[in-house]
C-alpha cells in the first residue's frame, strides 16, 4: 500500500463530515467563544494518541496482554454508548448535569483516534514495519484533512440551527449505532477465527 492509499483509508475511517454533528452534540454546554480552543486541543490531543499508537502501540497492546480483537471489541461498545445518547438525548436534568466542557472523551477519543483507526496504524506497521515513515506522513495528512473539517463545525451549526443539528445528530447517531455493530463483530470474528 503506498502513502496516497493509506491517506485515503484513514481519512475514510476518521470520517470528518460524519464527525461533525458529534463534534457539535459534544461542544452543546461549551460557551461559543471556547469552541474553536476546545476543538484544537481535542484535535492535538488525538494527534499525540494516534502518533503514540502508530510509534508504539504494538508495545503498548503486549504490555497489557490486550489484543486487536479486545480494542476493537471495546471500542465497538463505547461508540454504541456515544450513539444512543445521540439518537436518545438525556433529559433536561441530565443535560445540566452533563454540561460539562469535553475533554479527551468522546473527542479526541474515540471520535477522531478510534479504535478503528488504531487497529488501522496496527495492521499498516505490522504488515509493512520499514514503511513507518510513509503511515506517519498517511497519518499527519488525513489527520490534517480532518482537522480543517473539523475546526468549521460551529460555523456548521450556526448554519443547520438547533433542530437542523438535532435532525443530523439523531441520524449520525444511527449510523455510529451501526458503525459500532459492525466493529463488535468484526472483534468477534476475529477472536473466533485465531
Amino acid at each position: 500500500m503506498d502513502t496516497l492509499s493509506a491517506t485515503l483509508l484513514l481519512l475514510t475511517i476518521m470520517d470528518p463530515l460524519g464527525n461533525v454533528a458529534n463534534f457539535i452534540s459534544g461542544l452543546r454546554g461549551v460557551p461559543p467563544e471556547r469552541r474553536m480552543r476546545v476543538i484544537a486541543r481535542e484535535l492535538i490531543i488525538a494527534l499525540i494518541i494516534l502518533l503514540v499508537f502508530l510509534f508504539c502501540g504494538q508495545k503498548i497492546l503486549a504490555l497489557f496482554h490486550l489484543s486487536e480483537e479486545a480494542l476493537s471489541i471495546s471500542g465497538g461498545i463505547v461508540l454504541f454508548l456515544i450513539a444512543l445518547k445521540m439518537i436518545f438525548p438525556p433529559t433536561v436534568r441530565e443535560k445540566d448535569e452533563s454540561n460539562v466542557e469535553p475533554f479527551i472523551v468522546p473527542l479526541a477519543t474515540p471520535l477522531v483516534a478510534g479504535p478503528s483507526v488504531l487497529a488501522t496504524l496496527l495492521v499498516l506497521v505490522s504488515s509493512q514495519p520499514e514503511a513507518i515513515g510513509r503511515w506517519a506522513v498517511a497519518l499527519l495528512a488525513s489527520w490534517a484533512i480532518t482537522s480543517a473539517v473539523l475546526m468549521m463545525s460551529p460555523v456548521l451549526a450556526r448554519i443547520l440551527k438547533e433542530k437542523g443539528s438535532m435532525a443530523v445528530e439523531r441520524l449520525m447517531g444511527m449510523l455510529l449505532v451501526m458503525i459500532a455493530v459492525q466493529m463488535f463483530l468484526n472483534g468477534l470474528k476475529r477472536y473466533f477465527a485465531s
